[in-house]
Formats: C-alpha cells, sequence, structure tokens
C-alpha cells in the first residue's frame, strides 16, 4: 500500500480521532478512578488493573476502527461496505463532538485537582480536620512523676493509664490508645500538635507526687485545638484513697465531656448515669493499695514488651494475685503475660511453653471466674483460643464479646485481625489491622501485623512502606526486619531478601528468611546451614517455620512431618497457614486438605 494512500485511509477510517478521543477518556476515567477508589478502600492492585486494562484497550480500539464501521444498520467489517454508502465523516464528527465534551470536562477535573492540591495545608483545611474531630474525644497523657523516687514512675504512669482504660469502656466516648497517647511522654509537643496527630479534641494531663503513704493527684482538661483549661483540680490524699480519687477523675472528665454537647451534665439522672458507667468500667480492681501498686508494676513492665521485662511484669502481677486473690485484671495481666511468653519467646523451650500455656489457661479462667465480662480477660482467652487451642469458633465468639464491651482497644482489633487471617479472609483482616493503627499510630505491634500481612496479601509497596515505621517504633520487635525480607522474597528478591532479615531480633526469623532465600538463589549450602541451625536450635519452638522452609524448598513429606509437629506443640504459626505463601506448593497435595480439615480449617468447618 502506498504510504500516502495508508495514512489518508487511516484519516479516512477516524482512526486518529479515535486514537485522540481515546486517550483523553481514559485520562479522565483515571482521574475519576483515583478519587473514588480510596473513598471505597480500593487496595492498591486494584488502580493498577484498572490502568493496565485502559493501556491494553488502546491498540484493540485503534484496530477496531480500522477494520469496523458503525452503519445504520449495525457494526460491519469495514470491506464489507460500499465506498459509496459509507458514514464515517459523520461518525468523524461525532467523534469529534464527544472529544469536545470530554476535553472539557477533563480540563475542569484538572483544573478541581490543581486547587484541591494548592489548598492542601492550608488554614481552612486545618479548621476542617478540627471540625471533624469529634467534641466526645481525649487523650490521657502520661502524668508526670514528681515523686523524689523516681522509681515510682510506674506508679504516675499507671494511675493516668488505669483513668485511660476506664474512659475507653464509657459508652459515646472516643479516647486516644495508650501507645500513641504515652508516646508524647517527656516532648515539648503543644496541645494542638497532640490532638491533631491523636485525632482528638480535648486532653487530659497531669502530674502525682508520691510520698510515702500519701500522693498528692494533680490533674486538668484542656481543649486541644486552643490549650484552653476547662477543668482542674488538686488532690491530695491518704495512698489508700487513691482508688477514690480515680473515680473521681473519670467522673469529673466524663462529666465535662458530655457537657461539652449537652449544655450541662449536673442534673441528678445525669450525674447518677455517669457514675454507674464508670463504676461498671472499673470493675475487676482492688482495693488492696500493695496489691494495686504491684498491678500497677506489672503493666508498666508489660508495656516494654522485651523477654526481660515480661519476668518482671509476671513476678509483679504473682505478688498482686498473691496479695489479693480477688483481683480480677492481675489475674488477666497474668495470663496476658503468660501467653506473651507462648507467642514470642523461644528461651524457654518445651517443657517452659507447657508450663507458661498451662498458667495463662489459669489466669484467665481465674480473672472471669471473678469478673465474666472483662474484656482484658476476654483477650487473654481468645488468644489461647485462637493460637494454642485452634478453636476457631470459639474465639469468634469470646472476640465478639469482647469487641462489643471494649471496641476501642486496638489489642482485640488485632486479635480479630488473626482470626480472619486462620479463616482465609485476608481482606477482612488487613481492613481490622488498619482499624488497630488508626486507633493507636504508633503501637509497633499493630503496625508489624498490618506490614506483615501486606507482604503475605501480595502488596508489597505498602508493606515495605509499613516495615520502616515498624522498626522506627521498635527495632527489636520479631519479624520488624524479617518481615521486610519476606516481601522480598515472595516477590522473588533473593538477596534483598537475606539483607533485610539479618537484622532481625528474632533468630528464629531470621533464620527462615536466609535458609528461603539462599535457596532460591541456588547456594544450597548456605540455605541447607540455616536450615540445620533452625533445626537444631529451635525445634520444640519453630515447629511451623522448619515446615515452611521444607516447603519452599519443595520437600512436601518432610513438610508435612514438621507441620504435624508444629499442631502438636500448638505452634501458632498454624494459625495463618491458609494463605501462607511459603506453603504454596503443598495445596496440590492430598495431604493438604486433609491436614486443614485436622486443624478445623477446611472450608465446611469454617461456615
Amino acid at each position: 500500500m502506498n504510504p500516502k494512500n495508508f495514512f489518508a485511509e487511516l484519516k479516512r477510517r477516524n482512526v486518529y480521532k479515535v486514537a485522540v478521543a481515546y486517550a483523553l477518556v481514559a485520562w479522565l476515567l483515571i482521574q475519576a478512578a483515583s478519587i473514588l477508589f480510596p473513598t471505597f478502600d480500593a487496595p492498591p492492585w486494584v488502580m493498577k488493573v484498572f490502568v493496565a486494562v485502559l493501556v491494553l484497550g488502546f491498540p484493540i480500539a485503534l484496530v477496531f476502527s480500522w477494520a469496523f464501521e458503525i452503519t445504520p444498520e449495525g457494526i460491519k467489517r469495514e470491506e464489507d461496505v460500499p465506498p459509496n454508502e459509507s458514514i464515517t465523516h459523520h461518525t468523524g464528527r461525532k467523534i469529534v463532538g464527544i472529544t469536545i465534551v470530554v476535553a472539557v470536562i477533563a480540563a475542569g477535573l484538572f483544573v478541581y485537582q490543581l486547587v484541591r492540591s494548592k489548598n492542601t495545608g492550608t488554614p481552612r483545611q486545618s479548621e476542617a480536620t478540627t471540625a471533624s474531630i469529634s467534641q466526645k474525644s481525649v487523650a490521657v497523657l502520661a502524668f508526670a512523676n514528681l515523686s523524689d523516687d523516681k522509681g515510682s514512675e510506674y506508679f504516675s504512669d499507671g494511675i493516668s493509664e488505669e483513668l485511660l482504660t476506664v474512659l475507653q469502656k464509657i459508652p459515646g466516648l472516643h479516647v486516644a490508645a495508650r501507645t500513641s497517647a504515652f508516646s508524647f511522654k517527656g516532648k515539648n509537643a503543644t496541645a494542638q500538635e497532640i490532638g491533631q496527630k491523636l485525632g482528638v479534641a480535648h486532653l487530659v494531663e497531669g502530674s502525682v507526687r508520691k510520698s510515702g503513704n500519701s500522693v498528692r493527684i494533680a490533674a486538668r482538661l484542656t481543649r486541644a485545638n486552643t490549650g484552653e483549661e476547662l477543668w482542674s483540680e488538686n488532690f491530695t490524699r491518704d495512698l489508700k484513697d487513691v482508688f477514690a480519687v480515680q473515680t473521681e477523675l473519670a467522673q469529673t472528665i466524663v462529666a465535662q465531656l458530655r457537657g461539652q454537647l449537652t449544655d450541662g451534665a449536673a442534673d441528678p439522672a445525669a450525674k447518677a448515669a455517669i457514675q454507674a458507667q464508670v463504676q461498671a468500667a472499673e470493675k475487676g480492681g482492688t482495693k488492696n493499695v500493695e496489691a494495686h501498686q504491684y498491678y500497677l508494676q506489672g503493666r508498666f513492665y508489660t508495656n516494654r514488651h522485651s523477654e526481660k521485662s515480661a519476668g518482671e511484669a509476671l513476678a509483679a502481677y504473682q505478688r498482686a494475685v498473691e496479695l489479693d486473690p480477688a483481683f480480677a485484671l492481675a489475674w488477666a495481666g497474668l495470663a496476658q503475660t503468660h501467653v506473651w511468653y507462648c507467642e514470642f519467646s523461644s528461651e524457654s523451650g518445651r517443657k517452659g511453653f507447657d508450663a507458661h500455656l498451662a498458667s495463662a489457661r489459669e489466669g484467665a479462667a481465674r480473672a472471669l471466674a471473678l469478673e465474666p465480662n472483662l474484656p482484658e480477660a476476654l483477650l487473654a482467652r481468645s488468644e489461647i483460643e485462637l493460637n494454642f487451642d485452634f478453636d476457631w469458633k470459639g474465639a469468634a465468639e469470646t472476640l465478639r464479646k469482647a469487641l462489643a464491651l471494649a471496641p476501642a482497644d486496638p489489642a482485640l482489633r488485632i486479635a480479630a485481625g488473626n482470626l480472619e487471617v486462620a479463616r482465609g479472609d485476608m481482606t477482612r483482616a488487613i481492613e481490622l489491622y488498619r482499624q488497630a493503627v488508626a486507633l493507636d499510630p504508633v503501637n509497633p505491634r499493630a503496625r508489624s501485623f498490618l506490614a506483615f500481612n501486606l507482604a503475605v496479601a501480595g502488596q508489597f509497596a505498602e508493606a515495605r512502606a509499613e516495615f520502616p515505621r515498624v522498626v522506627e517504633l521498635n527495632p527489636a520487635a520479631p519479624w520488624a526486619h524479617a518481615g521486610l525480607g519476606l516481601s522480598f522474597l515472595i516477590e522473588g528478591k533473593f538477596e534483598e531478601a537475606a539483607v533485610a532479615a539479618q537484622d532481625d531480633a528474632g533468630e528464629w526469623a531470621q533464620l527462615l528468611i536466609v535458609a528461603c532465600a539462599r535457596w532460591g538463589e541456588k547456594r544450597i549450602p548456605e540455605s541447607d546451614a540455616a536450615l540445620a541451625q533452625l533445626t537444631e536450635t529451635f525445634a520444640d519452638v519453630a515447629a511451623y517455620q522448619i515446615a515452611e522452609v521444607h516447603a519452599y524448598r519443595g520437600d512436601k513429606d518432610r513438610a508435612f512431618e514438621w507441620l504435624e509437629r508444629a499442631r502438636r506443640q500448638r505452634d501458632g504459626g498454624l494459625a495463618g497457614m491458609r494463605r501462607d505463601p511459603l506453603l504454596a506448593d503443598l495445596h496440590s497435595d492430598p495431604r493438604w486438605n486433609t491436614f486443614l480439615r485436622t486443624m478445623g480449617l477446611a472450608d465446611d468447618q469454617l461456615k
């Protein structure tokens, strides 16, 4: 064909006009999608697929324009339309008209996007953000320790944390989670900065001075956006009266927050209702001063999330329940600490694991016998049911009850996310992890679970953006580095995976990633060495990870042997096996469905 005739034919068949129209329509659709997809919480891959489909459609549209013609009788092959009956010139005019309309809409959308981007960060937007914050929201910051004994920091932290916990259980209040609220401890942040970062309208601040059997507590409630003080009070009491002070503080703060919306909550009926709600939220406590102080020490050490501090927490909780056997919250703290050992400690071995699990069961049972509706104890029981008993339905019921009692507890959201992972619903699991992060943005555990499961779900870019935040918040957290290595491993970036995992605090996690990554690089001796070390050192506490390595290396027989051993050892890793990418090669083996049924994880068993 003569080139001149070819280009003339392209023009006659409206190929140029279709190309321009398609490009404009595609650009408009992409801009609309960039606004709408985030509104509906669509995962990042949806946008990528959408753009890919539009790109693939471009050559198809051009071929269609060349080969076919729209006629009054319908679409016909171009070669079947006689030249004297062709209406391509009329079709071309319509395409031009559509193109002009789309161009006008696209220009308007472009201007809107430009104006919106310029307005980002302006005072007006800041005002809108502030206006969107609920007036029934508050953050309880860590009270300053003004005692001469700096070792009494556990007491000042404990007073503020107990107040926070009580307020979290009051219906209708949004209370910033403990880890995020306490992250401003020792920092010179303004009230406005704290309020914006935590998404709250009010702040509770204070100080504690403990001297002998006397304690002085100062507290104030301020408006976050202006720093205006709404209420303040000083209490100097005998140590045994600290419980009454905490109750009075909680009732006053609730009344003040309610008063902001109801033009006063001082009428007798409202006051009685607040008192009843606070008393219900304080269930599970003690009137034993010494037991209470040991409990506060336990919580103080628990929040440090390390092997050493877990031992200190365990001793403190144990002393608290010895002093007051009816102290339900201390029993719950004891149970949660024993669960922590079962989940994260590799030092105590098989016997230690069994002993901790038995003690965790006892602690949870004692707490719930004293207070059946104690969220802290329900959390401990749900983790036992989920991670060690593989009682999926029992865990679901326990979590349903606990979340109804404490919907703002990020630990419960994490546990609920773990249950969805066990069921295989990664979309719902990630949604729950996101909720936990939203409730407690600087909680490394919440961010770690989110990042890890984003990697498992194949959302690598977002996972790799999350893991540095985990490391920043707690570099010693298990999977903080190895989780990033897992993301690289699944994507086939083996050297990056091995390097990333090297700094992980959990040696078993590090060895897992290195063994798989070196196998992927065909560096077999190094993979063998890492697997041998993992097996020799951690067989009693990491059977699941050993099974993962064998499955990744294609040794199905050994993989199923170690999975069965993991089941006998009650390995918590089994809760994530349905969606574990390292076990993917086992799915075609008949033994896979048999093992799932043994675990109660077959599809029909989860209905």
